[in-house]
């Protein structure tokens, strides 16, 4: 392996742009669209079938968004942009709820709504791609669409008195029974993944519309890192609290974690404050680190309590770590992440990477097989995290 950082760097760029370009959108632009009754069909199964009459979901339409968007402010092919469009045009039509406000979790095939719950994960997204499509397009409408949702998860899911995000609503933005994104999670009012997702979401629309309120929200949602999620002993974050913030998990996330080391240190970037976090994303960094294979993978997650170690090296994972690393090298000037971040990438492209039919495997599993049983596109599995890598790689200097 080529050692010296610049050029090393340079190696990694030429490979996540040839395998932007030539694997994962095409795949995307091939695939997805469903020609007939418009927008993206839900599903690829773990062998390239579509599943048609697969719902659709809102996470998936806001990631296919998002990504087409920042690949054509990279790129500037407009073939992006027209993907893009399409996803934003049947957004627009479909998941929006014009009677109660905010965007449903999912839909029928045939565009009727399914599943109308109000999840803030879900419209964080949805305010993170239509930031992003008014960077790429000019549309205006688009940031008025991030704007309103923004300001219908201030008016009904920010806690005024105890600080952070609850999880989710009714369509009418009552309280609702079951608040988790899926059935592996903790049924809890607060949880890490959402806050996070929110900061990504607030960050995004800040860099376009700097509004004093929001800059107040964006900060605060660093606080609520540093203050509770961050483990002041251990330095991964805690999953899933009760509305007074006590926690209520013992599972440690290596993908959430090197994702929280990068995605903190853009926000505080975006506020002009990227000092302030500097210390604390190296130790997050670090602590993911721990879940470090010795063939330059990261490990899925673990529960010491419960006795639970999962070796799976999941798509997203190996995509976060790729960045965090790189990320953490750019903070430190350590070209030891360098390192760890470029065999993050050979890992990817040599295992996860599918060069017959394109895009991703959703995981290599621990005894080393590729797992075909889970999806290649899907209401998870979407070109974001592995598009964000590319993206990243490339604007990193």
């Amino acid at each position: 392996m080529n050692t010296e950082p610049g050029m090393l760097l340079k190696e990694m760029k030429d490979a996540a742009k040839a395998e932007l370009v030539h694997n994962i959108l095409p795949y995307w632009m091939k695939n997805m669209p469903d020609r007939d009754g418009g927008g993206f069909y839900g599903q690829i199964n773990g062998r390239d079938n579509v599943v048609h009459g697969a719902p659709r979901g809102g996470i998936l339409n806001a990631r296919i968004l998002w990504s087409f968007s920042a690949a054509y402010m990279k790129l500037r092919d407009p073939i992006y942009l027209e993907m893009a469009t399409r996803a934003h045009d049947y957004i627009t039509s479909y998941f929006f709820d014009e009677k109660h406000g905010g965007t449903y979790w999912s839909l029928k095939s045939n565009g009727e709504p399914l599943d109308t719950k109000k999840q803030i994960y879900s419209q964080a997204f949805f305010i993170y791609a239509m930031s992003t499509y008014y960077l790429a397009s000019g549309y205006r409408e688009s940031l008025d669409r991030a704007i309103e949702l923004y300001r219908l998860v201030e008016a009904h899911s920010f806690d005024r008195v105890r600080g952070g995000y609850l999880e989710a609503f009714t369509r009418g933005w009552g309280e609702i029974a079951d608040l988790r994104l899926s059935a592996k999670d903790a049924n809890e009012k607060k949880t890490m993944n959402t806050h996070l997702h929110v900061l990504e979401a607030y960050t995004a629309l800040y860099r376009v519309w700097p509004d004093q309120e929001l800059r107040q929200q964006l900060a605060a949602l660093i606080k609520v890192f540093v203050e509770r999620i961050v483990d002041p002993e251990t330095s991964h974050l805690n999953l899933f609290f009760d509305e007074e913030w006590n926690c209520r998990s013992t599972i440690v996330s290596y993908g959430h974690d090197i994702e929280a080391s990068w995605l903190l240190c853009e926000a505080a970037e975006a506020l002009g404050e990227s000092d302030s976090i500097r210390g604390l994303a190296l130790k997050i960094a670090s602590a993911a680190s721990e879940g470090l294979a010795g063939d330059g993978s990261l490990f899925y997650e673990k529960d010491d309590a419960a006795g639970h170690f999962d070796r799976d090296r999941h798509w997203w994972v190996q995509a976060e770590a790729v960045v965090g690393f790189l990320n953490a090298w750019q903070l430190s000037g350590d070209s030891g992440w360098l390192e760890l971040a470029s065999d993050a990438l050979d890992y990817i492209l040599q295992n996860i990477s599918d060069p017959v039919n394109g895009e991703w495997h959703w995981s290599i599993r621990a005894d080393g097989t590729i797992n075909l049983d889970d999806d290649k596109a899907g209401f998870w599995k979407c070109p974001y995290h592995n598009t964000r890598m590319c993206l990243e790689i490339l604007t990193r200097q």
